[in-house]
């Protein structure tokens, strides 16, 4: 086994190109990838280290015919605002590459008892440019199922732009969330404690023992009419309402659409009241704020909800909750 740590700034022919991502991918776009420069981004997965931890492995002079890859670290990414998402999860690679047979059933199977023992299982199809046969895997919690890990059997091309010829090596891949994981393996109900500096949650994220429910404060709604563009998703959206907010972003527990209204069916009285255009929508959100550690007053939800207006709406006529003087006409 080898753990392999590397910096999150990574070039994008590691993170997409020696992957299979074709130049046309939807995910290459600013909008979903954190770009640092042309060729350098912060990587939106830790597989952004599988290429080079490839290649060294194929210029060794004697390989072991059988290796784990391990590559853990933050990733980078545009993302849903939920109690199971944030912007930028921990993330672990599972690359075996091997002389021999591989068993991805079996990887599997040893993975969710090593995480979480005695989980329900189940697998579903699932396409990624560097695995064959890809699947998800999700794991039973109440009434539903949640996705824990991706996985599949290393692409022969992957192996081959690394140096490693097909016809004498395979590999099983497998990505993890690791903030998902701990949240399953210990109860957490809430992405965001897991982060979290009050003592009686942090110093529950020392060890894998359940969690024991703190004090939850009350939650604070406000609901935002927006314009935006017409092709903005809930990931884009997320992630700009985390930029506005900044160091206050973990007030947010959730951003939901409740609705989405093109231009051209809005009725012709909301069109000249939002200030509409063709190739734009109308949005209907959801804001429910909830500090970990503190209450938030009216005024302050209120400006955090104006924070999160400016930051989405992209119409001619706005409205403040709470209306600071450098917004006064």
């Amino acid at each position: 086994m080898r753990v392999l740590r590397s910096s999150p700034a990574v070039t994008v022919e590691d993170n997409y190109d020696r992957l299979g991502y074709p130049a046309s991918a939807v995910t290459r776009e600013a909008r979903y990838s954190r770009y640092l420069g042309d060729t350098v981004m912060l990587r939106s997965h830790t597989t952004a280290g599988v290429p080079p931890a490839l290649r060294a492995l194929a210029t060794e002079p004697d390989p072991p015919a059988d290796v784990l890859l391990v590559l853990p670290g933050l990733v980078y990414r545009r993302d849903v605002i939920d109690p199971i998402h944030v912007g930028e999860p921990h993330q672990v690679d599972l690359w075996r590459i091997t002389r021999g047979d591989v068993d991805l059933d079996d990887m599997l199977g040893t993975l969710v008892e090593a995480v979480l023992p005695g989980a329900r299982l189940r697998t579903v199809p699932a396409r990624h440019p560097y695995t064959e046969q890809g699947r998800q895997l999700d794991v039973r919690v109440g009434g539903g199922w949640v996705e824990l890990a991706e996985c599949g059997l290393a692409a022969p091309h992957v192996l081959a732009t690394a140096g490693l010829a097909p016809s004498r090596w395979r590999g099983l891949a497998l990505g993890m969330g690791i903030d998902r994981a701990v949240m399953l393996r210990k109860g957490i109900p809430d992405i965001r404690l897991l982060r979290a500096t009050d003592p009686r949650i942090a110093q529950q994220m020392l060890d894998l023992t359940p969690w024991r429910p703190v004090s939850m404060l009350p939650a604070i709604r406000r609901d935002l009419s927006v314009v935006a563009a017409a092709g903005v998703d809930d990931e884009l959206l997320g992630d700009r309402a985390r930029a506005a907010l900044g160091t206050d972003a973990d007030v947010l527990e959730s951003l939901t659409l409740l609705a989405r209204t093109p231009h051209d069916r809005l009725p012709p009285y909301a069109q000249a009241r939002l200030g509409t255009a063709p190739g734009q929508v109308n949005l209907l959100l959801r804001l429910v704020l909830r500090p970990l550690d503190r209450t938030l007053t009216d005024a302050e939800a209120n400006t955090v909800r104006d924070r999160v207006y400016a930051a989405l709406h992209e119409g001619p006529h706005h409205e403040w909750a709470a209306v600071p003087e450098r917004h006064r006409s």
